[in-house]
């Protein structure tokens, strides 16, 4: 029996532990749900403001004061957008930094930087809006720009000479790229909402700073992995050597093609490098 197009379409999506598809989806439809009810506000159909109400409980509010009130805020925020345009185009970096960063490395560095990025932005926001000079008017913070900041940002260190072509612009070196986009976010911030600016250049910095430590062998990322007893030790070590046989590359090749990466850019890298790094990327999806 041939099997449903919309069925084959969930499960080749969803058939992964990368997030992106999960947040994405999130964002979508919170975003019709916010816009249905603005049109059932618009049509009178209620008295009360369905809109105003679901938008002003999901935000992040800058008073710590409002948090308290609304603790949820701090999960809902990143998925509500209200601009169709701003809406489509962090999806569309999310996937295409996305791609590319799982391309080169593991889901799990993905997930723990992308989440990080998010919830560390929102509590730093939090945190400076006990400054009167950064909350001198009501402010909030929404979407997923702490996120796609840490994510961008890593990349510049991982492979700054990496490049994409632009319709109209040819090929153009990814830390040009990066520059201009986060140069224009935080440009953009800085003149609307200080607390959420300084909180995006905190996160581009930590984003930088793990790639870093990431190249001289520190995972932050393994901080969420179970550590395992020296009873298994020796069984990992045979594991590792026997998907080392079976193609798969070991943590020492990894650390050698990553550190020909952050010398020499990921062009330097042959044909035979970059299938063992896309080996490496999918032996823990």
């Amino acid at each position: 029996m041939k099997e449903n197009v919309l069925t084959s379409f969930i499960r080749d999506t969803y058939k992964t532990t990368s997030i992106i598809p999960y947040v994405i989806t999130g964002q979508v439809v919170l975003f019709i749900l916010l816009h249905i009810f603005d049109l059932i506000t618009f049509s009178e159909k209620t008295s009360v403001d369905l809109y105003t109400i679901f938008y002003t409980e999901s935000i992040l509010p800058v008073s710590f004061r409002e948090f308290l009130s609304q603790p949820w805020s701090l999960l809902t925020h990143p998925f509500i957008y209200t601009s169709l345009w701003n809406l489509l185009f962090d999806c569309l970096w999310l996937y295409w930094m996305g791609q590319l960063f799982l391309n080169l490395l593991h889901t799990r560095q993905f997930n723990s930087l992308f989440i990080g990025g998010t919830f560390v932005g929102a509590i730093l926001f939090l945190i400076l809006g006990f400054i009167p000079l950064l909350s001198t008017q009501p402010l909030y913070w929404h979407t997923t720009a702490f996120g796609l900041a840490a994510i961008i940002s890593s990349l510049v260190v991982l492979v700054p000479n990496y490049e994409i072509r632009l319709l109209l612009l040819g090929n153009i070196k990814l830390k040009w790229i990066a520059a201009v986009y986060l140069g224009f976010q935080f440009a953009f911030l800085i003149s609307t909402n200080k607390a959420a600016a300084l909180s995006y250049l905190c996160i581009v910095f930590g984003g930088m700073l793990f790639m870093h430590q990431l190249q001289r062998g520190k995972d932050w990322s393994n901080f969420f992995i179970k550590k395992k007893r020296k009873l298994k030790v020796i069984r990992n070590n045979y594991e590792n050597q026997k998907l080392s046989e079976q193609g798969y590359p070991n943590q020492q090749e990894i650390d050698q093609i990553l550190d020909k990466i952050s010398l020499k850019g990921y062009e330097s890298l042959t044909l035979k490098e970059k299938e063992l790094l896309f080996r490496a990327s999918k032996k823990e999806n």
